[in-house]
């Protein structure tokens, strides 16, 4: 299916295939887990690696769950070990969630799986892939509010302003 800037049905089609397909990919990545984490669980444990320590109830906004949603959510995977609640030293009042290195390691994996999958299937496809479609995908996720894959962890791994 080919798609173009005269037919944004065709190209909403199209996205919405590549979405589903994304999604099968991270799910594939993550059942090779020995963990037991949902995707919106994975979900949550993403938005902390690419935007650091969060409130719940920032992930919960995030995630667009209600907040209860959210919180009961991350009080899992505080339960499971991948993730840890913090108090800044500037206001202990604010907690924050952050990933443990075993939540670091399991997204670490996940990802890593996911770009093996991606990388056959670019090279599977590798006539289409043009620098303007490459272009393009890039500004679909900044335009999303995607953080480049470079961009994660910067900083993220070590805050001297947060106390366990």
């Amino acid at each position: 299916m080919q798609a173009s800037q005269d037919d944004p049905q065709r190209t909403v089609a199209a996205l919405m295939a590549a979405s589903r397909a994304f999604v099968g990919i991270t799910a594939r990545s993550l059942a090779t887990m020995d963990e037991d984490v949902t995707l919106p669980q994975f979900r949550a444990m993403m938005v902390l690696a690419t935007r650091g320590p969060q409130r719940a109830a920032d992930i919960s906004a995030e995630l667009n769950v209600t907040p209860s949603t959210g919180t009961r959510m991350c009080e899992r995977l505080v339960r499971k070990g991948f993730v840890r609640r913090t108090r800044t030293t500037s206001d202990r009042r604010v907690v924050r969630l952050r990933l443990t290195a075993g939540g670091r390691t399991l997204v670490d994996e996940v990802v890593s799986r996911r770009r093996d999958e991606l990388a056959a299937i670019v090279g599977a496809t590798a006539g289409h892939w043009t620098p303007a479609v490459t272009a393009a995908l890039s500004a679909f996720a900044e335009a999303a509010g995607e953080a480049a894959e470079q961009e994660w962890w910067l900083g993220f791994a070590a805050d001297d302003d947060v106390t366990a």
